[in-house]
């Protein structure tokens, strides 16, 4: 299997993403998977790199970046060094980051008969779930959408109207993570970003555009994103399928580090699933 990792794509004006690609040099006309990670997220976190793995040695090019502004560095793509970029990000950045992605895949690979870049399947963890969403309702390049334990609904994770209006006031507000003890901090532009396209970023409204075949994956003991979420989702789909598994957690039971070798059962029913849905 060919693995690259940390391929640095260049934007004029833009903040650098980071992009890994795994594919087999063997096998022909490979489906493409673009995988998002989710909030305080990064693609080299916990299982994910077994995940990618699992997946391309079915015969798919499984591709996963970090978003621009997610907090990680060229020098350091884990964790969060750049908090400052951190609380300049935002829902619309995010989907012009996986815009981006989608056409580097289809000028990267062009030439490479071993990839099929005219058949690309989004992945989206969480977040990214919801981008994933917004993303494939808009754009044609996209031939089958997977969420993983996504949101439903972007406008309620933003606190109560006195929250909101606190957060106006100071300009940001900080959220700690529990893992590294930082206080990251979300700057006001998120919600005014928000506000300024709340129609375009409208969770149900793009799940009822899609006519693509989706499948929805959530783990019934995810106390993060609640399973009602799916629900709405797979409610919302004109065709999709709902496929809960038993006793995971919001991360299928793995962690950030993973230091085993394989994945949780959990998270390997997963890739298993995802596989023969996109073959």
């Amino acid at each position: 299997m060919k693995i690259d990792k940390n391929i640095i794509l260049n934007r004029d004006g833009k903040k650098i993403i980071l992009i890994d690609a795994f594919y087999s040099e063997e096998k022909r006309n490979q489906p493409v998977v673009i995988f998002c990670h989710g909030y305080k997220g990064f693609k080299d976190w916990g299982a994910w790199n077994l995940m990618a793995e699992q997946i391309a040695k079915s015969g798919l090019c499984f591709i996963k970046f970090n978003f621009s502004h997610n907090g990680g560095t060229m020098e350091n793509p884990i964790d969060f060094p750049d908090l400052e970029a951190f609380g300049n990000n935002n829902y619309t950045k995010e989907l012009d980051d996986l815009n981006a992605v989608i056409d580097w895949v289809e000028e990267n690979f062009n030439d490479n008969t071993k990839i099929d870049t005219h058949n690309i399947t989004l992945i989206g963890h969480s977040r990214g779930g919801g981008i994933a969403i917004l993303k494939a309702s808009e754009d044609a390049r996209i031939t089958q959408l997977i969420t993983l334990a996504s949101v439903s609904n972007f406008a309620n994770r933003f606190g109560s109207k006195t929250e909101i209006e606190s957060w106006k006031e100071n300009g940001v507000k900080y959220v700690k993570n529990g893992r590294t003890k930082q206080e990251m901090p979300h700057y006001y532009q998120f919600f005014e970003d928000f506000k300024a396209n709340e129609n375009k970023l409208n969770i149900a409204f793009a799940t009822k555009k899609i006519e693509l075949p989706v499948l929805i994956i959530h783990g019934d003991k995810d106390t993060s994103v609640k399973i009602d979420e799916a629900y709405n989702i797979s409610q919302w789909s004109k065709n999709s399928r709902l496929e809960i598994i038993p006793e995971a957690d919001h991360v299928f039971n793995t962690k950030h580090p993973w230091e085993k070798e394989q994945l949780s059962a959990e998270l390997n029913d997963v890739a298993e699933i995802i596989s023969k849905f996109i073959k």
